[in-house]
């Protein structure tokens, strides 16, 4: 692995993911990209008695899923990282005692599913693993309690909000003959633009999403032009077009290969989706599941996604602190298409 500019490793010992998998609830489902879900479920419990336990089950599902596909028994597998939303990220913990593999867990709000694919690329990368599981997972219950309690009150949302993605992805990396090549991972810096509303999420992330990607051009020396899409993890319908602006103020026009997996996920017309997708499996879902079959097809030869986090708790929001964000990039590349 090496160091280019200030934020970005480049991997040199090609890491890949070798397999993933996308578990999604009943409204992730319905929508347009249902048919790319490998677990779609029918109702948000799943079968448990809690919304907490729905998502720990979620996201159990899809490590043991990605793991099953890759053909690498769980007892090979030498670390699971892995994150959620709930405070002290239970969910993710409470998982990994279920699974019983070593276990990492870490933080970047809705930025997760890239932050731990970096993570497991580098420890791949450098030999400290032969097998190692980037996971994440949200649940729109789990995340109205957390966020918008009482549930129960049942208070008006404005267009701008968002919906929090109930469902869970994850990701085998290692190294091998096939599946995409993960060659660069660029690690944002916290920005805050001083944004208070937990209303207007994406507008207080394009920001860091701009500074992430701005950082990857200016370390790789790349341009979007080496990049067939570069899609950002939950910007929505109002935080992505700002984004778009901003890069272009930058000297980026981004044109139709720039989109958005809070975009991607609903239909604009489905019930209370508001301004589009949001939470850690909404970048999480739509990369291992929509993205990455396209890449499997031929359609897709490069990408960079982006996710996005806002590092904000409900004890922030209720001292009326602003809101800090982040955005981690990594550059997924079939082979034979590096530079």
């Amino acid at each position: 692995m090496g160091k280019l500019g200030k934020q970005t490793w480049q991997f040199r010992n090609q890491p890949r993911i070798l397999a993933c998998s996308a578990v999604v609830g009943p409204k992730e489902g319905e929508g347009p990209l249902k048919n790319d879900f490998d677990v779609i479920h029918d109702e948000p419990y799943v079968g448990e008695n809690s919304w907490e336990k729905a998502e720990q089950k979620l996201l159990q599902e899809s490590i043991q899923l990605a793991v099953k596909k890759g053909g690498v028994p769980l007892s090979q597998v030498d670390v699971i990282l892995a994150g959620d939303l709930i405070n002290q990220i239970t969910v993710s913990s409470f998982s990994a005692r279920s699974i019983g593999a070593p276990y990492l867990g870490i933080f970047g709000a809705c930025s997760t599913a890239m932050e731990g694919l970096a993570f497991a690329a580098q420890l791949v990368d450098a030999g400290f693993a032969d097998y190692a599981v980037a996971a994440t997972s949200s649940h729109n219950s789990t995340a109205e309690r957390q966020f918008r309690y009482p549930t129960e009150y049942g208070g008006q949302k404005p267009p701008s909000a968002q919906c929090t993605v109930t469902g869970a992805g994850a990701a085998l990396v290692g190294k091998g003959l096939q599946g995409p090549l993960i060659t660069y991972a660029t690690i944002g810096k916290v920005i805050d633009m001083g944004i208070k509303s937990p209303w207007e999420m994406g507008p207080a992330m394009a920001p860091a999403a701009v500074d992430t990607i701005t950082a990857h051009f200016r370390d790789t020396g790349r341009t979007p032009d080496d990049y067939d899409l570069i899609v950002t993890g939950d910007l929505a319908r109002v935080g992505h077009p700002i984004a778009a602006e901003l890069l272009e103020a930058e000297g980026y026009r981004m044109q139709d290969k720039f989109t958005d997996c809070g975009m991607l996920i609903f239909h604009p017309d489905q019930p209370e989706v508001f301004s589009g997708g949001s939470g850690c499996a909404c970048c999480a879902t739509v990369t291992y599941g929509y993205l990455m079959r396209r890449m499997a097809e031929g359609k897709l030869n490069r990408m960079l996604v982006v996710a996005t986090g806002a590092l904000l708790s409900p004890l922030t929001v209720q001292q009326g602190e602003t809101i800090p964000c982040i955005a981690y990039a990594v550059a997924i590349e079939r082979e034979g298409e590096t530079k």
